[in-house]
């Protein structure tokens, strides 16, 4: 099996004022040699619902009359071995006191919280390529911020672990879109949202599928549906 593992990462909900309360930050990963397996399977499953290869799967695009199709999608995460899934939930950002630990902002903050989710995944003999969706202009500095500290974080200051942090656009990764379908499933759950039939299916049947409720953490070596519900008070900084 190779040691070398793509990871395909997206967040819901993590400006400072965007007048959300919950912020979930994940990732997809799998490893380097199964990505492009993965990736015509997802594709097979699209076409299998009538839809091109090249439709975008999005939490936002769930609607009761695609349930079927999200539904297997969900399925297949959780029948293939070689994808996994973490997910870091903070509930309640309007708790945040960024003035209260010195030289810390929100930017700062943010940056830490991406080193937590991705933490439990890496391996010291193991290599990581990771992909970010595009999302501003400011992707970039972003990226390039995010790759500096997770590899200050974890002593690699070489640069053999992490291997590269990449900025993807997620029609084009397949991988990515399944990211964000479960990150948007676990966000719509902790904000404690309802209303769209389709939705509530997904996450009823990934509570099922995973044996967790999707709103507390589970053991940290949980490894295909690890989620980890962060605390302000927590974190020491």
């Amino acid at each position: 099996m190779s040691d070398t593992f793509n990871v395909y990462c997206d967040e819901s909900c993590h400006l400072e004022h965007d007048h959300q309360k919950a912020m979930v930050l994940g990732a997809v990963w799998c490893p380097l040699e199964k990505s492009r397996e993965i990736a015509v399977r997802l594709r097979e499953i699209k076409q299998k619902h009538g839809l091109g290869p090249a439709f975008e799967v999005k939490w936002i695009k769930v609607s009761p009359a695609k349930k079927s199709l999200y539904l297997d999608l969900v399925d297949y995460f959780f029948d293939d071995d070689d994808l996994r899934f973490r997910a870091l939930i903070v509930p309640d950002k309007l708790l945040l006191r960024h003035d209260a630990f010195p030289g810390q902002d929100h930017d700062g903050w943010y940056y830490k919280m991406y080193f937590d989710m991705l933490k439990v995944i890496f391996r010291p003999d193991c290599r990581y390529r990771i992909y970010l969706d595009i999302k501003d202009t400011h992707g970039a500095h972003k990226a390039a911020k995010l790759h500096e500290v997770l590899c200050n974080e974890r002593y690699d200051f070489s640069r053999q672990v992490i291997e590269r942090l990449q900025l993807v656009r997620s029609h084009e990764i397949e991988q990515l879109q399944i990211a964000d379908l479960l990150i948007g499933a676990v966000a719509y759950l902790n904000r404690g949202l309802s209303g769209n039939s389709g939705k509530e299916a997904i996450i009823e049947r990934m509570r099922k599928r995973s044996g967790y409720d999707l709103t507390r953490s589970t053991l940290l070596r949980e490894e295909k549906m690890n989620v980890f519900r962060w605390h302000a008070a927590e974190v020491p900084w």
